[in-house]
């Protein structure tokens, strides 16, 4: 499936707002309901929209701590990188974990109760001997900006 400025328009509208009528997103992108309601099923039966979510506002509900965490493995086979991500993506406080470039292996964030959930966490995983070598830890003081959505339009123009 080729997509268009509408497809793309459509995309970014309802990473927005996932709970928007139809009618409404229809207008939005200057689209009669019918043809737009058809490229919604279109995108979601091609699997670029892959479900909806609740954006919970966390705070809401109690104390919480965020930490990135760079980690660096001591050896750099694809077997050390797949025994570590087949333990780190079972921790449920693991948000995010990304592969990158630089002077260490993995970008991680965590979101957990507080600090002694986090150092339980990362002292149950240096002991595990899944290849860590060293880490360092950045807990999140404040998140000014914080966005839930994609820049497609800039990022795919059409």
């Amino acid at each position: 499936m080729k997509l268009d400025r509408i497809d793309i328009k459509i995309l970014h509208e309802l990473q927005k707002n996932g709970r928007i009528t139809n009618v409404e997103l229809a207008e939005l992108v200057h689209l009669s309901p019918s043809p737009c309601l058809m490229r919604v099923k279109k995108l979601q039966s091609e699997g670029y929209i892959e479900g909806y979510s609740a954006q919970v506002n966390i705070g809401k509900l109690g104390q919480m701590l965020t930490v990135f965490t760079e980690i660096t493995l001591r050896n750099h086979r694809q077997v050390d990188f797949a025994r570590f991500l087949a333990v780190v993506e079972k921790i449920d406080q693991v948000i995010e974990c990304h592969l990158v470039s630089g002077g260490y292996d993995y970008l991680m964030k965590f979101v957990t109760s507080g600090i002694g959930e986090y150092q339980t966490i990362m002292e149950r995983l240096t002991d595990m001997d899944i290849g860590i070598d060293k880490y360092f830890s950045f807990v999140v003081l404040k998140s000014p900006i914080v966005k839930a959505h994609m820049p497609l339009p800039s990022l795919f123009p059409r």
